[in-house]
Parts: structure tokens; C-alpha cells; sequence
């Protein structure tokens, strides 16, 4: 998984490498295992879902994970997090769901650490296999998830102490979301609480001293402009098997206003074909139907970690004639800075927390 994920987010070339880098003092190959216990409920979020709600899912997740010693930049400047695999397994205790299975990546950046404890705050991010899933024929209750494939999202605090040199006890408190972005209908998505109990084996457990002043990197303060393209898909409806092409261009320009951050202001424009196949079913007559195109402008920002950025954006429809959403969207994602010119998004746009399409995003930046 691109140099076990930690190589993979080597800080830009401008960003030099921390004084008080820990390779010296971590062994190498050091890693961490876990296996976890979890249980929770299903938040029935909307009425159309509230069939499903009653049983209380059960688990266990099986984990590996690796501290990050101080190689690239932007691992002092997050307080030495550190990076992991984990593989999630589901028992819904509903014949409607069944089991899921998922697999992601995560950062779990510390909150407090001693070499007693450890509380941190764990981010992921995946993909998810429901066997049991929306089938107009067979399974046509399951509201919740429309297709097989799902991307996944994990939120939660954990809690480590030590029991002794090697050994942990972990407890955890998590968010857990399962979409397909719009991909199928039904797509209302699967909010999942837990708690979480179980144990990490530390091959050497490590408390990262903290980092001295580093140099800044030499973009602060300056420029830049992205321009790039996307196209997804989306169903309209569980009765209507067909895919239906979502693409958009964007314009953006940005400025880097700090080791973790940047802020964005751009522009863009919307080709959804599956708004001209709805409205072409609903409008009482074909002549002079409005133009399903849609342009708006957006703020954003990027929190940097190396060439990796969580993305987030704020949208407002300027030209939206055919008013099938709300005036406003909002996105967030992954993007990966291949080159200093090149890089690739993978993006998640909604209209008030609804999915509307998973967009995959390629550009450059000047």
C-alpha cells in the first residue's frame, strides 16, 4: 500500500526533513498488531430505514499499524501520528443486511501520550463488501445499501494502556459510515456506533520526544492555480438498472497559508445526465425543457499531510435552472499530489449530508 503508507506521503522537496527525527530511535520494521471486539446500533436517520434499526451489530477488527518517526516534515507538525491497515468485520444480526466486510487505511494522531498511555483520535477511510445488499427482486427492504461495494468512513477516540512492555489495552468510542455515493439507489447509508474493546501487541513502545523548530516550508504564502476535470456515475432510482455519466471542470486558484493548510476559491461546472432522464420522465411536455447544466462557486481548503490533503469544499449554484437540489453542495475527499504539476482527487459531493455522486478527479497545478 504505497511503501507501507508512511513512505507513501513523503513530505515535498522544499520541506526538509525534521532535526529530531526518530528513525534512530525506532527500530526498523518496528510494528504495532491489534484485535478488537465491537458492538453497537444502527442510527435510523430517516424514516424509510426505521424497518431495519432493531438488532445491535457485533464484530471484530484485526489491525496493523506503524509510528512515524520524523522522516518526512509533516510528521512533526502532527505530532508524531501513526499510520495503519485495518480489516473490519460485521455481523448485523438482520437477515436484510447480513454481513459486510471492509478493509482502510487510517492516521490516529495522538491527543495525549506517556509511556503509560496513549489517547488518540483515529481517522480512516475504505472500501466495504456487502453480500446482502438492494435487489428489486430479492432483497427490495434493504434501503439502507444499494450496492455491493461501499466506501467506508471511521471516526473514533481511542485509549491505550499499558499492561506491560509489549502489551495494551485498547478501549475505542467510533463513528462508522458505510456509502456508495450515490453509485445505486437505494444509497441511505449505514451510520454505525460502536464501542470497541481488545488488544495491541507494541513490538517497541515508543513516546516520541517533542519536535524543535523546523524550517518552514518555502511555499508558504504563495500561489497557485488548479484547473482539473471529473466524471462519476449514478442511478437515479433502485428501479432504473442504468448508470448515468457526472462530469464537471473546475477552476481554482489558492495560497498556502501555513505548514497544514491551504485555502481555495474557485469555480465550476456540472453535466449530470441523469437530471435530463428525470426530468425528461416527469416534464407534462418535451418543448423547451430547462437546461439541466449547473455552474457554481466554492470555497475550500486542503490540510496537508506530505502529498496527501483532506479536502473539504462549501459550494453555491450560480446557474441552476433546472432546481433539482439545494442551492448549495458540499465535498470532501482525498487528493494526491503525484508531481509539483500533477494530481488526482477522489471526492465525495452531497447536498445536505445526501450523496449525489463519488467523483474521480484528475488535474494539474501551476
Amino acid at each position: 500500500m504505497l511503501s507501507w503508507l508512511s513512505a507513501a506521503l513523503p513530505a515535498r522537496a522544499q520541506a526538509q526533513t525534521p532535526t529530531d527525527s526518530l528513525e534512530k530511535k525506532i527500530a526498523r520494521g518496528a510494528f504495532i498488531f491489534g484485535a478488537y471486539a465491537q458492538g453497537g446500533i444502527i442510527i435510523s436517520h430517516t424514516a424509510p430505514v426505521s424497518h431495519l434499526v432493531a438488532s445491535h451489530p457485533t464484530g471484530f477488527e484485526l489491525n496493523v499499524q506503524r509510528q512515524t518517526t520524523g522522516s518526512a516534515a509533516w510528521h512533526s507538525w502532527y505530532k508524531y501520528p501513526k499510520v495503519g491497515l485495518a480489516l473490519v468485520y460485521y455481523d448485523y444480526h438482520n437477515p436484510i443486511l447480513g454481513r459486510s466486510y471492509a478493509a482502510s487505511v487510517y492516521l490516529s494522531k495522538p491527543i495525549s501520550r506517556t509511556g503509560h498511555h496513549d489517547f488518540s483520535f483515529r481517522l480512516g477511510t475504505g472500501l466495504a463488501y456487502f453480500p446482502e445488499h438492494y435487489d428489486l427482486y430479492t432483497n427490495r427492504k434493504n434501503t439502507f445499501v444499494g450496492s455491493p461495494l461501499n466506501a467506508t468512513l471511521q471516526l473514533r477516540l481511542e485509549y491505550d494502556v499499558a499492561l506491560s512492555e509489549h502489551l495494551g489495552l485498547l478501549l475505542g468510542l467510533a463513528l462508522n459510515h458505510y456509502s456508495n455515493g450515490g453509485t445505486a439507489k437505494p444509497n441511505f447509508g449505514i451510520n454505525l456506533p460502536t464501542l470497541q474493546v481488545g488488544l495491541n501487541y507494541y513490538q517497541q513502545r515508543v513516546v516520541p520526544i517533542a519536535p524543535g523548530p523546523a524550517p518552514e516550508p518555502a511555499d508558504i504564502g504563495h500561489n497557485f492555480f488548479n484547473i482539473s476535470t471529473s466524471a462519476g456515475y449514478k442511478q437515479r432510482t433502485g428501479g432504473d438498472t442504468r448508470r448515468y455519466l457526472v462530469s464537471s471542470v473546475t477552476l481554482a486558484a489558492g495560497r498556502r497559508i501555513s505548514r497544514k493548510s491551504n485555502l481555495l476559491v474557485g469555480a465550476e461546472g456540472f453535466c449530470d445526465r441523469s437530471l435530463l432522464a428525470v426530468l425528461r420522465d416527469t416534464a407534462r411536455s418535451q418543448d423547451h425543457l430547462p437546461d439541466t447544466k449547473k455552474a457554481s462557486a466554492f470555497v475550500g481548503h486542503e490540510l496537508l499531510l506530505g502529498r496527501l490533503a483532506l479536502v473539504t469544499h462549501l459550494g453555491v449554484y450560480l446557474y441552476n435552472p433546472y432546481k433539482s437540489n439545494p442551492p448549495y453542495y458540499e465535498r470532501v475527499g482525498l487528493k494526491y499530489q503525484f508531481t509539483d504539476l500533477l494530481f488526482a482527487d477522489i471526492d465525495l459531493k452531497v447536498h445536505r449530508a445526501t450523496a449525489d455522486v463519488i467523483e474521480f478527479k484528475v488535474g494539474v497545478k501551476l
